[in-house]
């Protein structure tokens, strides 16, 4: 039976015991309804799986002790980074946890010409806190035993400074198509994909003169929930560990 895996943000090593986080051990004692000397496994995203056992359960605290760990070897050969028009809401969540299923590296959100969304300082730390929580949910259904970096959001010129490796901007009549891509060492791109009125004709300028170039994902335009996520499954597929 494979057991539910609870993101910690403790170190962890073999041999020691932990307190268990309020929220994690309300899901593993009260909905998972695990007693002492059942079995969990935690992960604090070091790139390892550590086999748990419970403990001690309190009134005030509930602790669990490291029995091992593991070595969690199911990241991509390919780097993708996604620099993504700040979307609404739902949409935005889906994105982010779609986009951490398929083994995306890090998360660049970014403010353009035609973002909907407007977040000011104490906006933009409650959703990037939020952004982080979908990230690590997202990575505990999935398998993942190292978290996608989430940068805060930033204005799309300095999101399109952090790129990393080829930078894409997706184009039904570029040139570059992810067929040309197959059998090349890609190691590492960022994908930029705009918000829900795509990206401006400035917004485009700042991209190409940070080095994007247009890449032709299908004759089609797509929405941006699905944009991103349609990229990053070709991209992996061409390029990654999707084959």
């Amino acid at each position: 039976m494979r057991l539910t895996r609870s993101h910690v943000d403790l170190p962890l090593q073999a041999g020691i015991e932990v307190a268990l986080p309020e929220d994690v051990a309300a899901h593993l004692l009260r909905v998972l309804r695990l007693q002492v000397g059942d079995a969990c496994v935690l992960f604090n995203g070091d790139g390892h799986d550590y086999d748990a056992r419970i403990t001690i359960i309190g009134k005030r605290e509930a602790r669990a002790e490291i029995v091992a760990a593991r070595r969690i070897d199911n990241e991509s050969p390919l780097r993708i980074t996604l620099l993504q028009g700040i979307a609404r809401g739902e949409k935005m969540d889906w994105i982010l946890q779609k986009a951490t299923e398929l083994g995306i590296a890090r998360i660049l959100p970014a403010s353009s010409d035609r973002s909907e969304v407007k977040l000011d300082a104490q906006r933009a730390d409650k959703r990037l806190a939020h952004w982080r929580g979908i990230v690590v949910s997202a990575c505990e259904q999935s398998g993942r035993a190292t978290l996608p970096e989430v940068a805060a959001p930033q204005s799309l010129a300095q999101a399109a400074a952090m790129r990393e490796g080829r930078g894409f901007i997706l184009d039904p009549f570029a040139e570059a198509s992810l067929s040309s891509l197959r059998g090349i060492q890609l190691h590492a791109c960022t994908l930029a994909i705009g918000p829900e009125g795509g990206w401006s004709p400035r917004d485009r300028e700042h991209l190409v003169a940070a080095g994007y170039e247009g890449l032709k994902l299908g004759p089609r335009v797509l929405r941006t929930e699905t944009a991103g996520i349609a990229a990053i499954a070709a991209l992996q597929a061409a390029c990654g560990d999707l084959g």
